[in-house]
């Protein structure tokens, strides 16, 4: 089975070869909300082995020393987020499924940046970004390459 979708001009195409995407969330923090142009990012993922370009190819931007963003090159839609880990975890936005109905919201993230009069999935879970101490390890270093 395969998820499908792609960015708004038709540029790029990919495929999850999955039966159901992994992990779907919004993330409120200022590095999702600009990178979107949006008040958060919705994602949902998969191992980075099952995800396939299928038309063209997407650009990429180190949106900081810990992350990639990946976007068309033509069109501009956001598509891809992936941090510089061993997991090999890959996240495309839900916008960009070609049914994002297949990507229930289970998690939010970066609830600190959350805009005061964003009222969405409510009874959605949530975490500050830094919440345990191995995510404040994590973030320590990161150095952030948005202007």
């Amino acid at each position: 089975m395969a998820i499908t979708g792609g960015c708004q001009c038709g540029a790029v195409r990919y495929a999850m070869h999955v039966e159901r995407v992994e992990k779907a969330h919004t993330c409120h923090c200022r590095m999702c909300q600009k990178a979107t142009g949006g008040l958060f990012a919705a994602l949902a993922g998969c191992a980075k082995d099952k995800l396939e370009w299928t038309k063209g190819d997407p650009a990429f931007f180190a949106s900081s020393n810990l992350a990639m963003r990946g976007f068309c090159p033509d069109c501009g839609t956001p598509l891809t987020f992936a941090y510089n880990t061993p997991e090999a975890r890959i996240y495309v936005t839900i916008g960009s499924l070609d049914d994002p109905e297949l990507a229930a919201i289970e998690i939010q993230y970066g609830l600190e940046s959350r805009i005061s009069w964003v009222k969405f999935c409510e009874d959605v879970p949530g975490e500050f970004t830094g919440d345990s101490p191995d995510a404040q390890a994590f973030f320590a270093g990161m150095k952030n390459n948005q202007g």
